[in-house]
Formats: C-alpha cells, structure tokens, sequence
C-alpha cells in the first residue's frame, strides 16, 4: 500500500472539491458565498502545504539526505500558488469576475500540474523511504491537514 501517496493524494481531491465551490459560486455571480468558499479552499491549501513543508519534507530530507531535489522544487511551487491564492482572493474582494477568471484558470493549471508531480514522483518516493515511519507520520500529517478550520471537512 502506497500510504502516504494515498492520504496526500486524497487531501489534494478535497482541495479540488473545494475549488470547484468557488468556482460555482462565482458562476452564479454570488460573491458573498463564493468569498466563504474560497477562505476554506484557501486555508485547506495552506494546511496541506504546512503538512508537507513542516512535516513531510523535513522527514524525506532527513532520511535521503536529498535537500535541493524535488522537496525544494515543490517549496517553490508552493510560494508560485500562494501568490496566485493572494490575487483571487483580491480579485474576489472585489467581485472582478474577469481577474478572478484569469487567476483561477492559471491557479488551476499549476495545481494540476503539481499534483501530478506530487503524486507521482514526490509522494512514491516517500513511500519507498519513509514506510517504517508511518505509525508516527501519517496521524502528525492529519493533525496538520486538519487544523482549527477544518474540523468540519
């Protein structure tokens, strides 16, 4: 069983679910609901990205001594997408369909992209080196995910 593939990949479908909230929300042209929907995609996003760069990453660096690999390449993914988190959220404070529009299908592409990246390279290969520690990794990376804002998910 490839667990930490399968619970990170899973928290990314919540995430995406999530997403797609928004989206729906702004396709109504209901900004209220669709500003509610975004803090809880945005505060999963930062709770995935915590679970990976506090807890994930330092582990997997630990253990394969690999610090400028795919870890720091996914870090700096992370600071692209949070940028990209901050001007939607903009774009939806200030119920610009247009910029909300362009930033969501730009966040979307790179989230896709990541993914994948995560969930076929990355996430295998904590797998293959981190096993022995899942007892003690996997309830630590859903404390993380879960957080004080997602108790409800």
């Amino acid at each position: 069983m490839d667990a930490i593939t399968d619970f990170m990949a899973e928290d990314h479908r919540s995430c995406d679910a999530l997403f797609v909230a928004v989206e729906q929300a702004v396709a109504r042209g209901a900004w209220q609901a669709a500003g509610n929907e975004f803090r809880r995609f945005h505060d999963a996003m930062l709770h995935h990205f915590a679970a990976e760069e506090s807890v994930l990453f330092p582990l997997f660096e630990q253990r394969t001594g690999m610090y400028r690999g795919p870890t720091q390449v996914m870090r700096g993914e992370h600071s692209q997408i949070r940028q990209l988190l901050s001007a939607a959220e903009s774009a939806l404070a200030e119920s610009n369909a247009d910029d909300y529009a362009g930033t969501a299908e730009t966040l979307l592409i790179m989230l896709q992209q990541h993914n994948v990246k995560e969930e076929n390279v990355l996430y295998p290969m904590c797998d293959q080196y981190l096993a022995d520690q899942l007892e003690t990794l996997l309830p630590e990376l859903q404390k993380q995910i879960a957080g004080e804002e997602r108790l409800s998910r």
